[in-house]
This record gives C-alpha cells, structure tokens and sequence, in this order.
C-alpha cells in the first residue's frame, strides 16, 4: 500500500474566496487523541508523518530521565501497518537511537517486549477502526504509558514542526531489519502467570475477527487441554467478516451462534490489536466485562489478600462490594487506559478492569492484555463444575443499561441540565470523568463527553430492569431537552 504526504492547496469556498488546505502537520495534529494516535491512512496518517512521530518520540525517550537507546516496534495484520512501522523505524534512526523490530504483535505483546527489553514501544495499529484506518500506540520502557499529559503533546508537537519544514523522508522499505518475534516469549509468559493445571476439558469457540488473535491464540491454546474452535483466524485487515469490536453487539453474532450450535462451554472475541477480550457463556449470553473484572479481582485477591484492586467509575457497583467481600482495597479511577495504568503505578495496585473489557495486571508490567484475562476465565471455569452462566452470575448484582451514546452539537448545557435534574432530586454527584449522579435505591448513572466526537455517552444502572429503565429515559429526556440531539444504544469503546 502506497501512502504519501499531503501538499498544500488552495480550496474555493462559497463566496469566491480560496483557504489553505491543512499543512501535513496540520492533519497529523488533528489525530493525536488523549493517549494515541489514530486516523485515515494517506490523509491524515502517512510514511512521512509517521516517520516525523518515530523522530519525535526518539527524542522524547533519548532524553533524561529516560536516557533510552532503542525502541522496540511491532504492528498488527493492517495492508498499511509494515510500512508505517518501517517509516517510524527510519524516523528513530534519524533521530540516533537503534531499533527492534518484532513483526506482527498483538498490543499486548508489544506492551510485553516493552517490558521483559525494557524499551520504550512502538505499535502500529488502529485497534476495533475500520480498514482505512491505522494508528500508532506509544509506550515508555516498562510499558508506562504516554498520554497527552505526560508526553504525548510535546511528541505531536516536534512531529508536526518536522514534518511541515519539508525535510525529504528516507524511502522506508518494510522488513529492511530483522524481526525478532515474541509470540513464544509471550505464550511463555503469560501461561506462567495463570495455572491452568488438572482444568477440565473445555469447548471454547474463539472469534479473532481476522484481527491479531488468529496470530497468538493458536500457540497458546496448543499447550491447554481445550477444544478450540476458531472462528475468523486468518490475518486480514480489511475485516472481511466483521469489524473487530466484539464491544458492538453486530459483531458477537457469529460466536453467539456458533457456542449455541456446537455447545460449547464459552465464547471468546477479541478486537483487531487482541488487547481487549469479550465473554459469552454457554448460553451465547455476553457476560458483562464488570463481571469478568470481579471474576478475575477473587483470583487475583486470593493470591494477594489485602491488595488494591481498580475499576474504571462506569464500572458495576457490584465490583467494590465484591473486591472488599474478598478482602482487597477499591479504587475508582477515570475511563481510559493512561489514567487507569497511571493510577496501576501510584496505588501499587495489583489488578484492575474496565467497562470496555480492558485488563490490567501488575504481573504484566501494569499493562492491559486480554488474552491474559481469558486464561483466568477458562481456569474458573475449568475447576468449576458449574457452567459460565453459573459461574459469573454471582458477580452480576445489578440491572445495566449499556452505554448510550447521544450526538450533541454542544454537550455543557446537557451536563448543566442533568447537573440541575440532580440538584432537585438532592442527588449526589461528583465530576471524577464527566457527572456520576447517585440516586435513590442504589441506582446511579454516569455521563461524560467524548474526547474526540461530539458525544455523551451514558451508563446506568439499577437494582433491577424497571428501575434501570425508568431512569435511564428519565435521564435521556433531560439530554434530548438540553438540545438537538440523536441517539445510539448499545456498547462502546
């Protein structure tokens, strides 16, 4: 796949006048979100502002404290994904520092080899985004994360002076450099953090989504005693089956069917970059990732009494109530891996989840893998006689709505209108990430802008279905009031 820079032009507007068309550095700048970058290839992302990142980001780690003199780079199954890779390579040579290739990488994997090299890393992907799009996840050594707070600005800053002076970019050639693969090293690893000893055989159906999966479940799953029965295996960017967000209930379809027609004891999705892992039970029912955090909290409490455990505040309340049943610590963090990761360092915390199926292990340098929390699914499951639906139904307390999303031209006087709704009705509310307002009979609800859309998404949840949705309309109404405004069900990531 060919990807070249953009050049400045002239655009004709409507009253004769002509406007600049944004500098490449201008539309690079325009993808940097809060803790990655992500954006249509060829337009906003190209070998050039890639290798404008990869110069800037050398220069960030190269410089005390961090003092790195290597960066190590995978990416996943995209067309654009090997040479984005290489441009950013040439980038981070420019700039003095050496490089590690290590070819095709799940996210997880890459946060992995950041850890065990102790390098700064690289991964080119654009996740659960459609075909046209890629992106680049950036990491510290150890896998500490970047977001715009803690480097991620001052990186799209010196990216985008480089790549609007010009500079001619070196004619990236994919795979010039050996890669050093770490699919064993990782099937190794992360096999050693989860024993799944004298488990029973199990049925499990997974759905790679033609996404990184296809590439680390199969060493994995041969050294288990299941039946695996794969569904969309082969590395295909172009997502010919579905896209690959199992956070989308369209794209669970295929699993759910398949665990009905074969029953089978569970389903696994993971997303195209595999570092997010969805459940379903026997039944075909997805299992909230609230109840996998809670799941995974018992295991991992039981191991290390008294530890601290995080959930994202969209999270079930059942997940505190569970952590300190079993004698762990709580903390409620913001939505987003930067801030979750963050607080993973600050806190000592020994695990944490999120709403959108994000796992956090410290036993995996505090980065999130989704494979690793589907290995603590499958050894529950597999030393329980009972199945999944069983398993997990003590973890779910709650009646949730799913998050709701609603297009709002502007979101502050729907967050004035709900912040007043709240007030009449002597409601609590606190502004951790966006307004979580509790309400009477345990029922609470959250909602918060999107960084990147005009977005407000809504969680709610209750003692029961009838409450739930009582409030949930209740508090769709005061939104739809606030302003013009459309509105989406389902999940999010």
């Amino acid at each position: 796949m060919t990807m070249t820079s953009n050049v400045l032009t002239s655009n004709a507007v409507d009253d004769g006048t002509t406007t600049a068309a944004p500098t490449p550095g201008e539309q690079l700048a325009s993808i940097v979100k809060a803790y990655d970058v992500r954006g249509l290839v060829g337009t906003q992302l190209t070998a050039a502002g890639a290798f404008a990142l990869g110069h800037a980001f050398a220069g960030l780690v190269a410089a005390p404290p961090h003092g790195a003199g290597c960066i190590v780079i995978g990416h996943d199954m995209r067309d654009s994904s090997p040479e984005l890779g290489a441009a950013f390579g040439s980038g981070v040579r420019s700039a003095g520092l050496d490089v590690e290739f290590i070819g095709l990488a799940s996210t997880d994997m890459l946060y992995l080899a950041s850890g065990l090299l102790d390098m700064p890393g690289a991964m080119f992907t654009a996740s659960h985004n459609p075909a046209r799009y890629n992106g680049v996840k950036m990491c510290l050594a150890g896998a500490k994360p970047i977001s715009l707070d803690t480097g991620l600005a001052t990186i799209r800053d010196a990216a985008v002076a480089l790549l609007d002076e010009g500079r001619p970019v070196p004619n990236p050639v994919a795979g010039s450099l050996p890669a050093r693969p770490m699919v064993t090293d990782y099937a190794d690893y992360l096999l050693d953090l989860v024993d799944l000893s004298g488990v029973r055989p199990l049925r499990v159906v997974v759905d790679a989504g033609n996404g990184m999966a296809g590439h680390t479940v199969p060493p994995i799953f041969a050294r288990l005693p299941f039946a695996l029965d794969p569904l969309y295996f082969e590395l295909d960017g172009t997502f010919p089956n579905h896209e690959a967000n199992p956070l989308d209930p369209a794209n669970l379809v295929d699993l759910q069917a398949r665990v009905r027609a074969t029953g089978a004891d569970l389903g696994l999705a993971f997303d195209g970059d595999a570092d997010r892992c969805f459940v379903v039970d026997e039944r075909g029912e997805p299992v909230s990732p609230s109840a996998i955090t809670a799941l995974v909290a018992v295991r991992e409490l039981a191991r290390r009494p008294g530890s601290t455990v995080l959930y994202n505040l969209i999270s079930s309340a059942a997940v505190p109530q569970i952590v300190r049943e079993h004698g762990g610590r709580p903390v409620r963090t913001r939505v987003g891996h930067s801030y979750i990761k963050a607080e993973m360092a600050r806190t000592g915390a020994l695990f944490g989840g999120e709403h959108s199926a994000h796992y956090y292990f410290a036993d995996f340098y505090g980065a999130d893998s989704g494979m690793l929390a589907a290995l603590h699914v499958l050894a529950a499951l597999g030393r329980s006689d009972a199945p999944l639906s069983e398993l997990t139904s003590q973890y779910q307390r709650y009646a949730a709505s799913g998050e709701i999303n609603s297009t709002v031209a502007d979101v502050r006087p729907c967050l004035a209108a709900i912040r007043g709704w709240a007030q009449e009705c002597g409601a609590d509310v606190d502004s951790l990430d966006g307004l979580t307002v509790t309400v009477d009979r345990g029922a609470w609800f959250n909602v918060r802008p999107s960084n990147t859309e005009p977005l407000l998404r809504l969680n709610v949840e209750a003692e029961d279905t009838e409450r739930m949705s009582a409030l949930r309309d209740e508090i769709l109404g005061v939104i739809r009031s606030a302003g013009d405004t459309s509105t989406n069900d389902g999940w999010s990531g």
